[in-house]
């Protein structure tokens, strides 16, 4: 792979609202991407579940050991991309109110910088899980409720999303 810098212009609101998203996401993931975390927990919640799929669905134990073997470093990685994506959008931050009058005006470029790119692709794909878990999206097509937030939340992210693999398609 060769080094790029991927440039996402997002306004100080919107960096604001994705890293609250992302580090809401982080901390669902922070005690189940340690290698002794109660597996009954993680077995118990749909979102995590959806995010670490069973590799054996036609086989419970199989599932289960492959599971248990797994599971760590997955969620590790997935934990890793969010921290990554927070620190990308800190300097966002570091500069600019974003309480201040029209924060959704000022806008600003974050350079994604090498393989980091992935690191946004990975953790919006999850956070969409996420979200279409809590909401009961299974397919494209599950209709929206428009009077629910939630779903404008959701297609926003698949929005930021699309740009990043399209950027990531056009480093290649």
């Amino acid at each position: 792979m060769t080094e790029h810098t991927l440039i996402l212009t997002i306004s100080r609101l919107e960096a604001q609202q994705l890293a609250d998203l992302v580090a809401q996401f982080s901390e669902l993931l922070e005690p189940h991407a340690v290698a002794d975390s109660d597996s009954s927990t993680f077995s118990n919640d749909p979102v995590l579940a959806r995010l670490a799929p069973s590799a054996y669905p036609d086989d419970p134990e199989a599932a289960a050991e492959f599971r248990d073997a797994t599971r760590h470093d997955l969620l590790e990685r997935r934990q890793n991309d969010a921290l990554r994506v927070l620190a990308d959008l800190a300097p966002s931050f570091a500069s600019g109110d974003v309480s201040a009058p029209n924060p959704a005006g000022d806008t600003i470029d974050l350079a994604i910088e090498g393989d980091a790119g992935w690191a946004w692709m990975r953790t919006l794909t999850a956070i969409r899980l996420v979200i279409a878990t809590r909401l009961g999206i299974s397919e494209d097509d599950d209709h929206h409720d428009p009077d629910d937030d939630r779903f404008a939340v959701y297609d926003w992210i698949g929005y930021r999303l699309d740009g990043i693999v399209r950027a990531l398609e056009d480093s290649l």
